[in-house]
């Protein structure tokens, strides 16, 4: 590629197509490619290259604290999980129809795993996506008071296409946390979806926020079109744990009984 192409190609920001263009010009030839077929190889590449841009800058935006996905779920672990939910959650069709989910159970069951990765699949999809704890959630309401004072804080919430809310019931909110979870749900409320997790019943929401009725009023409407599904089971975490202790176990326990038959 001549260094006059490059810079035309960096002017018009193709860095996608100046990339792969020495490969196309070489496969044109060995494959006799007429010009409207390396038109068109060319222009692909452009296109793949914004695409996957675009997706990145999305998952940025998104705020998810990890890269996890489907594939990587241990799904044998807790026979409880309903695999084909999650997969038909990753086709976005509930976010269409502006449905809500709360995912239920104790920790390490994987709730935030299954959160996330449905969530990065539906940034692949096209979809707007915003994961928070509930504990981001009410550290930037506080900060700035945001319902009051800052408009453009609570558009970050009812913006995008699935806000995901996970940990709830990790621990007792602080006062006025119920006030800002309200508003969130209620502005969202039959117009975008909703994912959140819980490590608690939703009987203790009103203990957790600190008031009974604003949880009462949360639940009210954030359950209307919302599927519960609640996952059973042992943590994930501990049996990475357990099974290092048994690994150290069993060398100790082969030691003692040397020392006692020696």
């Amino acid at each position: 590629m001549s260094e006059g192409l490059q810079n035309t190609l960096r002017q018009l920001r193709l860095s996608g197509l100046a990339r792969t263009l020495d490969l196309r010009l070489q496969e044109a030839a060995s494959h006799q490619l007429n010009h409207q077929e390396f038109l068109e190889l060319i222009l692909k590449d452009e296109l793949l290259v914004r695409n996957n841009r675009q997706i990145e800058r999305r998952m940025k935006a998104a705020g998810f604290r990890d890269r996890k996905t489907l594939e990587d779920f241990d799904w044998r672990f807790n026979p409880s999980v309903k695999r084909s939910l999650f997969y038909d959650m990753a086709t976005g069709d509930f976010v269409r129809k502006h449905q809500d989910y709360l995912l239920a159970g104790p920790p390490g069951v994987g709730k935030s795993h299954l959160c996330q990765a449905v969530g990065q699949q539906l940034v692949r999809l096209g979809f707007t996506v915003l994961y928070r704890s509930i504990f981001d959630v009410v550290q930037e309401f506080m900060k700035d008071d945001g319902v009051v004072h800052d408009p453009r804080l609570m558009r970050r919430y009812l913006k995008p296409d699935l806000l995901l809310i996970d940990d709830m019931g990790m621990k007792q909110l602080p006062p006025r946390s119920g006030e800002y979870l309200f508003e969130i749900i209620h502005r969202r409320y039959e117009l975008r979806s909703t994912v959140m997790t819980s490590n608690r019943p939703i009987e203790d929401w009103g203990k957790l926020i600190g008031d009974v009725p604003t949880a009462t009023a949360i639940l009210d409407r954030f359950l209307h079109h919302a599927e519960i599904v609640t996952i059973t089971g042992s943590s994930y975490r501990l049996k990475d744990k357990s099974s290092q202790t048994e690994a150290t176990a069993k060398p100790n326990q082969q030691a003692c009984k040397t020392a006692l038959n020696g």
